[in-house]
């Protein structure tokens, strides 16, 4: 079954390029042209969302944050499109679990490679056993696994994933994680920690969903 792509933009050339681009590929492409028609829309039968972040109205990164509230549309992969590309706004997105973020202009065929790599990211099931023995972190050996199979993490990905393994249903906010992880003589700003939860998240994939986010707060680990 082909899968399903809202695409929200205020931009109609650039919102129906793409619904025209995305259906010759494969896909069933629906437009919105702001949050209240997406809204009418249902995003809950869709498989990805395509979201501009500047739109009148309520803005992108306040759609997000409705749906990410609602368990309907909470797990629904978001890829921003927008021509601000400021670390602000980067990080805003970050923070509400965006699964990608793409600048305009954009390459239609960059968007559709990465529409690829999210919905695989996002839509491959893990195996039936637990989350919790499905992925681990050992200390002893600095190596972190994946259904089995060894993934490279960074000194700083791998501290911070395995301290959120170790604390399933606790959320650490970002002071702590920076006190816990980072050097004392280290200056690091808060949105260190939220780009590297979105690198961890992009690593070890359907598992990055149990990477869960507290707006304004931190992050924990769900099972």
């Amino acid at each position: 079954m082909a899968k399903r792509i809202l695409i929200v933009d205020d931009e109609e050339t650039l919102r129906e390029g793409l619904r025209t681009y995305l259906e010759l590929e494969g896909y069933e492409a629906d437009t919105a042209a702001d949050a209240a028609e997406a809204r009418k829309k249902k995003p809950e039968k869709y498989d990805l969302l395509l979201l501009d972040i500047m739109m009148d109205g309520m803005s992108g990164i306040e759609f997000a944050d409705l749906l990410k509230e609602n368990p309907q549309t909470a797990d629904l992969p978001i890829i921003f499109l927008t021509a601000k590309d400021s670390d602000d706004d980067m990080v805003a997105g970050l923070r509400l679990g965006a699964d990608d973020y793409i600048c305009k202009p954009y390459s239609v065929k960059n968007v559709v490679a990465r529409i690829e790599a999210v919905l695989r990211r996002t839509q491959r099931q893990p195996t039936e056993n637990h989350h919790e023995s499905a992925i681990e972190c050992d200390r002893a050996t600095l190596t972190c696994s994946v259904d089995g199979e060894k993934i490279k993490l960074p000194k700083k990905e791998f501290e911070i994933l395995a301290l959120l393994l170790e604390n399933p249903g606790r959320i650490f906010s970002r002071e702590e994680l920076v006190n816990k992880i980072w050097p004392e003589n280290v200056i690091v700003v808060d949105r260190s920690v939220d780009v590297h939860i979105a690198r961890i998240r992009s690593k070890i994939g359907a598992y990055g969903k149990n990477i869960v986010s507290r707006s304004g707060y931190g992050y924990g680990w769900q099972n």
